[in-house]
């Protein structure tokens, strides 16, 4: 595939560097549209900062976020007001997740940092008949579809950071303080490992570099 020139792939780390946005975040209200109006308990996987258990918690009876990071685990208490439904302790996945069962779990952009097959396995088994997992995840570009589709995000990605700043320099979103790290599995190999543990699991490529999987329960 060809690629973008070096100079103006600088020149756009340079822009989105100066105009920031959590394109996980972007993702938040489509995962709370692939739920029920109403669901018990929540388990939001990879919780950083609490911006989505916090949405959650607006729909849900409980939601429990947990991330392995202590740090992070502090500001999304600091961050969510009291009486909120959403609490957050620190736990490393997928061994140590609340059992639940859960009528909903969700996994944003930390999926990859995990036990691929061992993760999903264990977030079917605290699934409770019936209820919903979402995933927004990150691959590896590996085919032409892949490569047009992140050399396709490239332009809208700074339009929307330069939309959400209002033009402004602005520093790095809170939520965009985690810990991060490349993906190395490629969006096939993905789907392909997914189905066999979650049986009609539905994925799709995104925009942003990233994936979906939604699957519910029997």
């Amino acid at each position: 595939m060809p690629s973008l020139p070096h100079h103006l792939v600088q020149a756009l780390d340079r822009f989105n560097a100066t105009h920031p946005w959590d394109h996980n975040a972007h993702y938040h209200r489509w995962i709370l549209r692939q739920l029920p109006h109403r669901f018990g308990s929540a388990l939001d996987v990879g919780s950083g900062t609490g911006d989505l258990a916090r949405l959650l918690a607006t729909r849900a009876d409980e939601v429990h976020g947990v991330d392995s990071d202590p740090v992070i685990i502090s500001r999304a208490r600091m961050l969510t007001p009291a009486g909120t439904a959403a609490t957050f302790s620190v736990a490393e996945a997928p061994p140590n997740l609340p059992t639940g069962p859960h009528g909903v779990i969700t996994c944003v952009a930390t999926l990859h940092h995990l036990p691929f097959t061992e993760a999903l396995d264990t977030f079917r088994r605290h699934l409770a008949p019936g209820g919903t997992l979402v995933v927004v995840g990150l691959f590896r570009p590996r085919t032409a579809t892949d490569h047009l589709l992140g050399a396709a995000a490239v332009l809208p990605n700074a339009a929307l950071g330069w939309l959400k700043n209002r033009g402004r320099a602005a520093a790095t979103p809170t939520s965009m303080t985690a810990r991060t790290r490349p993906a190395d599995m490629p969006f096939a190999d993905i789907a392909e490992a997914a189905r066999t543990v979650l049986p009609g699991a539905r994925l799709r490529r995104r925009l942003f570099w990233r994936y979906t999987l939604t699957w519910r329960r029997p």
